[in-house]
């Protein structure tokens, strides 16, 4: 019995109203790492308040991508990225 691993994109909104996008194997256990303070630089100085968004995928690659292709996206274009995902910030 083959089993899968997932990969996921997700998106934290920090106490500053930050957007941070990420990569993980277990969302709930990275957002308590980055509450310790210990996730990422960046985390640690805008602290995360909550995971506004993830989504899965079924190879490391492809989530990989979706992070960078996030990170590298401007503001208002992130908000429209979560927008269309349902998501309001």
């Amino acid at each position: 019995m083959a089993t899968t691993k997932a990969y996921y994109f997700y998106v934290l909104l920090c106490a500053d109203n930050s957007l941070y996008g990420g990569f993980t194997t277990d969302v709930a256990k990275r957002f308590a790492t980055h509450l310790a303070g210990k996730g990422a630089k960046y985390t640690k100085v805008h602290r995360p308040l909550k995971v506004l968004y993830s989504e899965e995928f079924d190879n490391k690659h492809d989530a990989l991508h979706a992070e960078w292709a996030f990170k590298h996206q401007s503001r208002q274009h992130k908000l429209a990225y979560l927008a269309a995902h349902g998501i309001r910030v």
